[in-house]
């Protein structure tokens, strides 16, 4: 009986889906080159948001991605590995996100570097 037990949990720890890593900032942030502190109005501007595991862009070809893994790269600065799939594409992203303050982050992408500004 006991056996059976074991086998029973091991098969449903196996057979459950892996849980994504959150993202080190939440929220919804514009593209901004201020360096002021404090929230900016996101009216217009490209805005990304954290939301837990998964990511959305404003400006992009992909509506969601799900967040991988994130590993720290030093005190505020973290390694993010995202997918997304829709029903035609499955694929990998990777970017550094760098923390500057409570309202400033950059996403370093491989289209190019996202400074980026808390939203009101």
């Amino acid at each position: 009986m006991r056996n059976v037990i074991l086998s029973a949990l091991l098969a449903a720890t196996l057979s459950a889906p892996a849980l994504a890593a959150s993202y080190p900032v939440s929220g919804r942030w514009g593209e901004s080159a201020s360096n002021e502190k404090g929230a900016v109005d996101c009216s217009g501007l490209r805005v990304i948001s954290f939301n837990g595991d998964q990511r959305t862009d404003s400006s992009g070809g992909v509506p969601a991605y799900r967040n991988e893994s994130v590993t720290a790269d030093g005190p505020s600065r973290y390694r993010i590995v995202d997918v997304f799939a829709t029903g035609q594409i499955s694929a990998r992203t990777e970017y550094t996100l760098t923390v500057l303050d409570a309202d400033h982050i950059v996403l370093q992408m491989q289209g190019g570097t996202l400074t980026l500004q808390r939203c009101k």
